[in-house]
């Protein structure tokens, strides 16, 4: 592990900046330097170190105070959405590959159509009939996610039908759902995960995107 660390240091920096960051996003659950709601009209427009760490905005609010807490609102909302798109569409991806045939067709034309809708136009709509806020950029984002992992998890999950051992598997008698369950998610879970962390990524951008517009 040290070998592999020292041979790739911007994996440990990666790893450092990202705790650091779910570490501040955690703090502000119990701390901030200053409520991050709390408007002093005198204090506006203060550079930083003269007033709290970072300044302060227009309404004097504590800059420091405000990424802190909103650090964990896009944290939150990013790993609820993605853990939901991943879960519904890693389901699919591995029935889909068990069931093929027109059932394939169906599900792949679905996510087309669900791909064609951008999710900040997905959550205005979901916003007009449930109304704004968190729940609804969760469900919007989830909504556009559950696609990218449906199409991964097929593709993938397709590679591994192919494989010798499945095929013995089934010559011993097992059914599609316990092949999928034993032998094929285990050996799809890593492209996964990969795809996990670069969604999450994507999740915060579009929940920002959301937040600017109101939504």
């Amino acid at each position: 592990m040290m070998r592999f660390t020292r041979r790739r240091p911007a994996f440990v920096i990666g790893i450092a900046v990202t705790a650091f960051l779910v570490a501040v996003a955690l703090l502000s659950l119990v701390w901030t330097p200053v409520s991050p709601t709390k408007m002093q009209i005198v204090q506006k427009l203060k550079s930083p170190f003269v007033y709290g760490g970072l300044g302060t905005d227009h309404f004097g609010r504590d800059v420091l105070s405000m990424l802190m807490a909103g650090a964990w609102n896009s944290l939150s909302t990013a790993i609820a959405a993605v853990a939901i798109g991943a879960f519904i569409g890693t389901a699919i991806g591995v029935t889909v590959a068990a069931l093929r045939g027109f059932t394939e067709t169906v599900v792949m034309r679905i996510c087309d159509i669900i791909f064609a809708v951008p999710p900040i136009l997905s959550a205005m709509m979901l916003g007009a009939f449930i109304g704004t806020g968190r729940f609804t950029a969760i469900i919007a984002i989830a909504t556009f996610m559950v696609p990218v992992f449906a199409r991964l998890t097929l593709g993938a999950a397709l590679q591994i039908w192919a494989r010798e051992y499945i095929t013995a598997a089934t010559s011993i008698g097992q059914n599609r759902a316990t092949i999928t369950m034993l032998h094929v998610v285990p050996n799809i879970s890593n492209q996964i995960i990969v795809q996990v962390t670069i969604q999450l990524g994507l999740a915060i951008l579009t929940e920002a995107g959301l937040s600017f517009l109101g939504l």
